[in-house]
């Protein structure tokens, strides 16, 4: 692929996003997002499966702003695969609002662990999305898992519903605390309270080193951004689903934007909607507290919480 072509149909993040009604906490984090290059600056892997736009630091931070958040959570880009220079760029260029959660491989040295830990970083990323990354096998991970226990880091994993008997067992070995991207990526066509979901749920009941961000509505709805009765309501077939987690594991929830939304084929989300979905699936203060400044805070600045 060339660095610089994007990939057909790629849609571009959302160029002017509205200024959210929820009013947000003081100390709120988006707890999952990310920088794509600039490719002139930082290119993209070889390896990748997609090339997606530009999304700069500057950007990101610009929006983190405007939407009335205080940090952020950089997760590290398939398309940048293990070279994470952007992230960590973007993470000690932030002024420490921003931390990160990094790709590695079994060969990643000890100083380079501890330049990442200097940097920012407080974890990596695991990927089981076979569209988007060939995956690595789990003793490898098991391994990195093992020796990133040592920094206090903690592990993000990302995989579909059909995907998690399979990593059940994985899962439960790890010997970190495991954040799950977007809820495990359910059918929303099926009930909340249905089987498939309920194993995801049973799982959080049984681990309670397994936290979960109840993020990407815009990934997950079958109905799409549409307004209920005119109001900014959009994603309501979502709902169900992040509200039972939130209410469920209150002390075990994040919320990120995904900004810039990679990979999205039906449309692009308006970040200030996203922002004001938050209030459908935690509906208190003391719900959107824990959510959005208390759990991350925990999490990536344990110093400071």
């Amino acid at each position: 692929m060339s660095l610089s072509v994007k990939t057909p149909g790629w849609l571009d993040w959302h160029p002017w996003p509205a200024k959210p009604v929820l009013q947000l906490p003081e100390g709120a984090v988006d707890a999952h997002c990310h920088v794509f290059g600039p490719a002139a600056e930082f290119p993209f892997a070889a390896e990748r499966k997609y090339t997606p736009c530009d999304a700069s630091k500057q950007q990101l931070f610009a929006l983190r702003d405007h939407l009335g958040f205080s940090r952020n959570v950089i997760v590290q880009a398939t398309c940048h695969g293990a070279d994470n220079r952007a992230m960590v760029d973007a993470c000690k260029t932030s002024g420490g609002k921003a931390r990160g959660v990094a790709t590695v491989r079994r060969s990643i040295t000890d100083q380079e662990l501890q330049e990442l830990h200097l940097a920012g970083v407080r974890g990596v990323r695991f990927n089981f999305v076979k569209r988007l990354v060939d995956v690595t096998p789990q003793d490898e991970l098991q391994e990195i898992a093992e020796r990133i226990a040592a920094w206090g880091w903690h592990v993000v994993v990302y995989f579909e519903a059909q995907d998690l008997p399979e990593l059940w067992p994985f899962l439960r070995r790890l010997p970190t605390p495991v954040v799950v991207d977007h809820m495990g990526r359910p059918d929303v066509g099926q009930a909340a309270d249905g089987p498939e979901f309920g194993m995801f749920l049973q799982l959080m009941h049984e681990s309670d080193n397994l936290w979960c961000k109840v993020s990407c509505p815009e990934r997950l709805s079958l109905t799409g951004p549409q307004a209920l009765h005119g109001e900014r309501r959009a994603y309501q077939d979502v709902v169900p689903f992040a509200r039972r987690v939130v209410e469920a594991f209150p002390s075990r929830v994040l919320w990120g934007t995904d900004w810039p939304h990679p990979n999205l084929k039906g449309h692009m989300p308006d970040d200030g909607l996203l922002v004001d979905f938050i209030a459908q699936i935690a509906p208190t203060p003391a719900l959107r507290h824990q959510l959005l400044v208390d759990n991350p805070m925990r999490l990536y600045w344990p110093e400071e919480a």
